[in-house]
């Protein structure tokens, strides 16, 4: 029976990490889910403490885990890794035991019965996938943003999304390029179109649009485009890093 291994990175994410731990119980079926494993690259912030809310005298550390605690609702294992969101979601690719990986950011929230939905689409052989996408901001850009994630263009893709992949197709690619700090999941999603191995499930997620209203609309979007325009031109992951370092706060 598939299983899916749901994968969170983190870096001070104490103010979300909570209620998307909560959602996802509440929200999946227990059999579907062989573990959620949040993965952080070094948070300072509290979110290892708000984890921990989590963990019940069962609690059994294992070599290398955190926290390792089986809840009666789902497995949760709080790992750590390097820095950068590829290395954080190859690391618990590593740890990882569902025949499918659902990687999902912090202040992403899939829709109900996401499990059950992942699922379907592989047993029909579409080995990997997202969900459209709506932003929590009534902009209308965001809203006209949002509805064009139903439709399987390539350049309406991002990790915001989220990304479910079996696990032996996510093993066959390599995984995610460590040498990118950001864009890592276009890298991914780009190899996966390639291999005409993608799939847009029509049910919404909802994301956090803290990015934009932190950077301001037109400004961070002027900037997501530059990054595009740069990387179809063939900028290095390095020279990637370096334009969002100096023109986007995280």
């Amino acid at each position: 029976m598939n299983k899916i291994s749901i994968i969170i990175p983190i870096l001070n994410e104490a103010k979300t990490i909570g209620n998307l731990l909560q959602y996802l119980i509440k929200n999946a079926s227990k059999e579907n889910i062989a573990e959620i494993i949040v993965v952080d690259g070094g948070s300072n912030d509290g979110s290892k403490s708000v984890v921990t809310n989590f963990i019940s005298g069962r609690a059994q550390p294992r070599p290398n885990y955190n926290l390792s605690i089986a809840l009666e609702e789902a497995k949760i294992e709080f790992i750590t890794s390097e820095k950068g969101r590829a290395k954080q979601m190859n690391t618990g690719n590593e740890f990882a035991t569902g025949s499918i990986l659902y990687f999902l950011h912090a202040d992403s929230f899939p829709p109900k019965h996401f499990d059950q939905h992942i699922i379907n689409e592989v047993e029909k052989n579409n080995l990997a996938g997202c969900f459209r996408m709506q932003f929590d901001n009534n902009h209308w850009w965001l809203r006209l943003a949002s509805w064009l994630t139903q439709f399987h263009w390539r350049a309406c893709r991002g990790g915001d999304q989220s990304l479910f992949i079996t696990k032996t197709l996510f093993d066959d690619i390599g995984g995610y390029n460590e040498s990118y700090m950001i864009y890592e999941d276009n890298i991914l999603i780009n190899e996966l179109y390639k291999r005409n191995e993608f799939v847009v499930i029509n049910k919404k997620l909802r994301t956090s649009a803290r990015c934009y209203e932190k950077n301001g609309i037109w400004k961070l979007q002027y900037h997501f485009w530059t990054i595009y325009v740069k990387k179809w031109f063939g900028a290095s992951a390095e020279e990637l890093y370096s334009y969002y370092k100096k023109h986007i706060i995280s």
